[in-house]
């Protein structure tokens, strides 16, 4: 019967907080926003994606081997080629028209079937600085490519005795939205998690509400609980929502895994998460305090958790440090069910650690928000 009790002032207050939130039009906005033009914007405007790059060639070979590498330009990562002259060179990059030219040198196929050296001169346009370091690389790949392939169809002696063949598991086209997608929901998932049940906690501050608690039959616990469910239900149908939406509906990524386990796991998640929201809200006197160490806090979790920056590629003692952050273990899961197909064999051990992890801060956060609210009375 006590348990019973319980479970029902935990309820009734969940539900008070999800009208508290229905009443806040900020929130609402920044929810639909960050589940949507965010996902959106993270898939589709990567800084180092090569998309409809403006591209020139000026050809003065005019033979076999320069058209072939004219043809190899094509879109959606460049603009279809602009065949230009000399005195065009300098006018079109200074006004910004194009990002690279090339100029390929009178003679170049002579020289490249005589085994002289042959130069081409890329000229590239560096205050776009994102396409200029990414285009350099692939202008250049992609032009030996096909000389390569145009000295092997001219004699087939000098093909190399061993053919590397590329293959992408997973993501065969390579196509970089789908990590930018995902990878943005997790991290949506992340902040909007801290940043709800936070503000809940400051806006019955700030209205007053919490001193009305405070002579209510409720215990801190049931307090926190009521706020952590009613929270994580609203950021897991919002992602959800836009798993559906935008990820699988507009920007047509396909989601390899179980949807029930990856939200299993985002459920975990999320219980850290609110818990740490909680103990942050504890710890500021007002919004604009809780906006800053939200900052200080978010972004070492969403950078060094491995959804950036692979965690191998980090020193080995961040490495070990970041073991102890619940977006370590999520974005691992994550990474495992939605790309991969993992089943729970796989992923168990991360179920494990936020479990674990979630369970601590749920303790420490009840320890401080009792500590608070005893204050207050």
């Amino acid at each position: 019967m006590k348990l019973h009790r319980s479970v029902d002032t935990i309820w009734r207050l969940g539900v008070k907080e999800l009208w508290s939130l229905w009443r806040d039009p900020v929130m609402l906005v920044l929810i639909v926003f960050s589940f949507t033009v965010s996902v959106y914007t993270a898939a589709t405007a990567i800084p180092e994606t090569l998309h409809h790059v403006p591209i020139a060639i000026v050809d003065e070979d005019q033979s076999p081997l320069s058209q072939q590498i004219t043809a190899a330009f094509y879109p959606p990562q460049f603009i279809r080629p602009a065949m230009i002259n000399h005195e065009q060179v300098d006018r079109g990059m200074d006004i910004g028209r194009y990002t690279f030219v090339l100029n390929i040198p009178p003679n170049f196929q002579r020289d490249v079937l005589a085994e002289r050296t042959a130069e081409i001169q890329i000229n590239v346009d560096a205050t776009r600085m994102s396409q200029a370091f990414t285009g350099s690389g692939n202008i250049q790949q992609i032009i030996l490519g096909e000389i390569n392939t145009f000295l092997r169809g001219r004699n087939p002696a000098i093909a190399p005795p061993v053919d590397l063949i590329l293959r992408a598991r997973f993501n065969p086209a390579l196509e970089k939205s789908w990590f930018g997608g995902l990878m943005e929901i997790i991290n949506q998932i992340t902040m909007l998690s801290i940043l709800l049940t936070g503000a809940a906690i400051i806006r019955e501050r700030e209205h007053g509400t919490i001193e009305h608690l405070l002579v209510m039959p409720v215990t801190p616990a049931q307090i926190m609980l009521s706020k952590v469910w009613s929270m994580s239900l609203v950021v897991l149908a919002a992602a959800a929502l836009s798993l559906n939406g935008i990820v699988r509906g507009i920007l047509h990524v396909p989601i390899e895994g179980s949807l029930m386990l990856f939200f299993a796991g985002a459920t975990l998640h999320l219980f850290a998460m609110t818990a740490m929201g909680i103990w942050l809200a504890t710890l500021a006197r007002n919004m604009p305090q809780f906006g800053m160490l939200i900052i200080l806090i978010l972004l070492p979790l969403e950078m060094l958790s491995g959804g950036t920056t692979p965690r191998e590629s980090m020193p080995r003692l961040v490495q070990d440090l970041m073991l102890a952050a619940p977006t370590t273990h999520f974005v691992e899961l994550g990474q495992a069910i939605l790309y991969r197909g993992a089943g729970f064999s796989v992923v168990w051990p991360s179920f494990a650690a936020l479990l674990f992890i979630g369970s601590i801060m749920f303790h420490l956060s009840l320890r401080r928000f009792r500590t608070t609210i005893g204050s207050m009375a």
